[in-house]
């Protein structure tokens, strides 16, 4: 890993998201995160978190290789007050040094969403104004991010690479590999705490309108936007640059 993170360094340009792809699909999440920031320094590395119910294992990973590595919050305006608070719990006990929570442009929100109701008649565009926009914004000053898609959450996530890319940067996925029992034991080894509202049965947490409880034995994010085609935000399916 130090000699791969040595080549990668050593040269100007970033290197192709296949090269870093075929170097990083067997490293472990903690070997992925240490050759991203090895790749383009603490001020270009951003890791985004929802704080969601599995969002600790992955912070807890970045937090034992560097907790000053920024984190990106996108605060939508429509988050559980639950999901508020686990943040905060998470910064102080992993010791996060960076958190940025980003909100929506109010100019978008006034012309688009003034009655906010969006989020019911054309969710597509409700997150595009509340996630894709913002993130975009937030990632203009570095050259690769972060992010804790796995490829067990099925649909357009069960084949994702550990690095991809983005448009003009490069986008790591340290826990494409992890399983659901690895994410445990995470957790159990760690004594993470866990989000308030997973042990009423929201095995996967977004905004209010669009998160439901999920059924014993269904996917875990068969509680985001129930009943629709849609299964993700917008963040993931396009290049934020």
């Amino acid at each position: 890993m130090n000699a791969i993170a040595s080549q990668v360094s050593s040269v100007s340009a970033l290197p192709s998201a296949a090269e870093l792809d075929r170097a990083l699909r067997d490293a472990s999440p903690a070997e992925v995160i240490a050759a991203a920031l090895k790749t383009v320094g603490r001020e270009k590395l951003a890791l985004v978190s929802s704080f969601g119910t599995e969002s600790a294992t992955l912070l807890k990973v970045m937090a034992d290789v560097d907790p000053a590595i920024p984190v990106i919050f996108l605060d939508t305006g429509w988050l559980f007050e639950e999901t508020l608070a686990y943040r905060d719990t998470l910064i102080a006990t992993l010791g996060l040094k960076d958190v940025r929570s980003i909100k929506p442009a109010e100019e978008a929100l006034s012309r688009e969403d003034p009655d906010r109701d969006l989020w019911f008649s054309d969710p597509d565009a409700c997150c595009r104004i509340r996630k894709v926009e913002p993130l975009a914004r937030a990632l203009k000053p570095f050259d690769a991010w972060l992010n804790g898609r796995k490829r067990f959450q099925g649909n357009a996530r069960a084949d994702i690479p550990v690095v991809e890319d983005d448009g003009g940067r490069l986008k790591f996925n340290p826990f494409a590999n992890v399983s659901r029992e690895e994410l445990e034991a995470i957790f159990v080894r760690a004594k993470l705490p866990r989000h308030p509202l997973a042990a009423s049965g929201f095995l996967s947490v977004g905004c209010m309108p669009c998160t439901s409880r999920t059924a014993e034995g269904e996917d875990a994010r068969a509680g985001r936007w129930r009943g629709q085609a849609k299964t993700e935000c917008g963040i993931h399916t396009m290049k934020t640059s």
